[in-house]
């Protein structure tokens, strides 16, 4: 990783991007197990479409994973104001209104677009960030990952045990940057649609808002060209409307998959479509 870094850092963003999508490529060869996934997956989400489209759409995406890695190899050994000149933001008074009315925010988003860079893109807004993370499987890797994340000056909060340090970040009017868009065990999730099929979403960005009054905003983020990405805020998801904290944890789930779906339709070649999403299934074995 340090080897790529180095000679990432030193290429210009075009010719990055193109080793990146070989990368991408390459990638897809060695894991013929993810890219049965990403189709099986696409197929799903995109019944609508031919296997020939499919198949179109899943090269895209793994050569998107692959510019995302050398932008990110990218990121550790330039200077971070380099970075942060790539990125143009797009509704930022959504969030000044949110921060001003409740002081404080839960960021929903999602691996879509180079998602890391969302951690550098907090420096843009003024507001402090603190992300809820979970240890990568690879320590080699983690420990990368861990690194690149404080260059950007963000808090990193562990996911296991996460609930106390979540709320005394939002009492001190911080911003929580939550992923939500990976499957999670039956016990811990909620089964709400996402895509037209019922998937298993964490409750846990949902409890937060029920709890604390938290308003929760989407945010996501985009590559529009070499060197250039779109970080858009969304409004704030409506507060639910139901009674019963139970209902309104579910209702509020719904809502942020609908937010994550919406934002990848937008640019579906971005999202991580290897990620088994629907892989934890109903207890009753209900169908995809």
């Amino acid at each position: 990783m340090r080897g790529l870094a180095t000679v990432a850092g030193r290429l210009p963003a075009r010719l990055a991007l193109a080793v990146g999508r070989r990368l991408g490529d390459l990638t897809a060869l060695v894991l013929p197990r993810r890219r049965r996934v990403t189709l099986a997956n696409l197929a799903l989400a995109f019944p609508e479409l031919t296997p020939a489209e499919h198949r179109r759409l899943a090269r895209e995406a793994w050569r998107h994973l692959g510019m995302t890695v050398m932008e990110l190899a990218r990121l550790l050994v330039r200077p971070l104001e380099s970075t942060l000149q790539e990125l143009t933001f797009e509704g930022l008074a959504h969030l000044h209104g949110a921060m001003k009315t409740d002081g404080c925010a839960l960021m929903l988003t999602a691996h879509l677009g180079n998602w890391e860079y969302l951690s550098a893109a907090a420096r843009l807004t003024g507001y402090p960030l603190s992300i809820v993370v979970r240890p990568l499987d690879s320590p080699v890797l983690d420990a990368v990952a861990e690194r690149m994340r404080r260059k950007t000056g963000v808090e990193l909060i562990p996911k296991r045990g996460a609930l106390r340090p979540v709320l005394e970040a939002l009492r001190r009017g911080r911003l929580v940057g939550v992923l939500l868009d990976q499957n999670t065990a039956r016990h811990e999730g909620a089964f709400v649609p996402f895509f037209g099929h019922t998937a298993s979403t964490s409750r846990s960005l949902a409890v937060l808002a029920v709890r604390t009054g938290a308003p929760v905003v989407p945010i996501f983020i985009a590559r529009e060209a070499p060197g250039r990405h779109r970080v858009v805020v969304e409004p704030p998801l409506p507060r639910p409307a139901v009674n019963g904290r139970e209902q309104a944890v579910v209702e509020l789930t719904a809502r942020c998959n609908q937010a994550i779906e919406a934002a990848i339709r937008r640019t579906p070649e971005q999202w991580l479509w290897s990620h088994d999403r629907w892989r934890t299934r109903p207890p009753t074995g209900g169908t995809v």
